[in-house]
């Protein structure tokens, strides 16, 4: 466990990348029931609380070598607060640099604790704990925690830098063909082609279906594109769209059924992942349309399957975004009462699909 940095930053849009390599380093700790006991999980989303990120920082580790802490969206927890309009005598206007903690003190009220506290806290982290800084959109090169990890010494806390974005459907059919031969399989280039062109971008489904496929044809040989076709791969995603064309219409009694046929076929955190993937976009797409956006420009903005825009922006439509941005906020705190096992998922899914349909 030595060789993990004090803080590894990974950032970039492909969440299911980013995902996993946080399940790497858990998965590391060892024996799962010591491992959790050493694992803490903060989301910036939700606002910090100082005190415990402080506490869980610089615990020692019980009965392992490394304690892991992870909190995604730190950038969240620092974004700029709306500014009330006061009427004042004018002022030059003053420059501002994002690259210097220090200068945030300033306008730091908002925020749970100021952004040179957090800074402070990963300088001084104990040894062995590992902090985890996991963030799904590329932070610009002048980012202040880049900045802070670029200029950190090579003695001490040491700091690593991951990137990972989503594939481009043109580069989809290789990472595929990629993807297999990790899973201990092989795909023909043909069917690597053809099973981009059904999901789209969209690696966590993706690898989904490449363990069906894999199942499928037992190891023993390679997929075929007649595999591909014949497994039915966009069962899900597309139970998916019908989902939320239910709640989007109201209809909780089909609602329902089409969750409880999804739950079926897919393991609930699966599940789970499509249903904010899908509410994510629909966000994105209303927030577009409200600023005049064309179907081409959400298309091209959001990388979506030429498939896929269409479904997505008329979905979106159905929605107002005060109603997308409420249900994101309540799929966030679904999200964390799963990971602390306050709530069993799939419960958690059927009353979100019962909830909503109400509305």
């Amino acid at each position: 466990m030595t060789e993990l940095p004090s803080v590894l930053i990974l950032h970039g849009n492909d969440e299911f990348a980013i995902s996993g390599h946080i399940k790497r380093i858990c998965a590391s700790l060892g024996d799962s029931s010591n491992a959790e006991l050493n694992i803490a999980r903060f989301d910036g989303r939700l606002g910090l609380d100082f005190e415990a990120l402080n506490t869980a920082i610089n615990a020692a580790p019980f009965l392992a070598a490394r304690r892991v802490v992870v909190l995604l969206h730190p950038v969240s927890a620092f974004a700029p607060a709306r500014k009330k309009v006061v009427e004042q005598p004018e002022q030059p206007p003053k420059t501002t640099n994002d690259a210097q903690p220090d200068e945030e003190e300033i306008t730091d009220d908002h925020r749970p604790f100021p952004r040179k506290k957090f800074i402070d806290l990963l300088d001084k982290a104990q040894p062995t704990t590992s902090i985890i800084l996991a963030e799904h959109d590329q932070l610009k090169g002048d980012h202040w925690l880049l900045k802070w990890a670029a200029a950190r010494p090579p003695s001490g806390n040491r700091a690593e830098v991951h990137v990972y974005n989503l594939p481009t459907h043109l580069e989809m059919p290789r990472w595929i063909e990629s993807e297999t031969r990790k899973l201990g399989g092989k795909i023909e280039p043909g069917a690597a082609a053809r099973l981009s062109d059904m999901i789209g971008e969209d690696p966590r489904i993706t690898a989904q279906e490449l363990g069906k496929l894999l199942t499928y044809v037992n190891y023993a040989r390679p997929i075929t594109m007649a595999d591909v076709e014949k497994v039915g791969i966009t069962s899900a995603p597309g139970k998916i769209f019908d989902l939320v064309d239910a709640l989007g219409l109201g209809d909780g009694t089909k609602a329902q059924k089409v969750l409880h046929q999804l739950l079926e076929d897919e393991e609930p955190f699966a599940l789970w992942g499509m249903v904010i993937r899908q509410f994510r976009l629909l966000l994105q797409a209303r927030e577009m349309l409200d600023a005049g956006a064309s179907l081409p420009q959400i298309q091209s903005t959001l990388k979506l399957h030429s498939y896929v825009a269409p479904k997505v922006t008329s979905q979106a439509k159905r929605f107002s975004l005060p109603a997308l941005e409420s249900i994101y906020h309540k799929l966030l705190e679904i999200d964390e009462g799963a990971k602390t096992s306050q709530v069993p998922l799939d419960l958690a899914l059927d009353l979100l699909v019962v909830d909503l349909a109400r509305k």
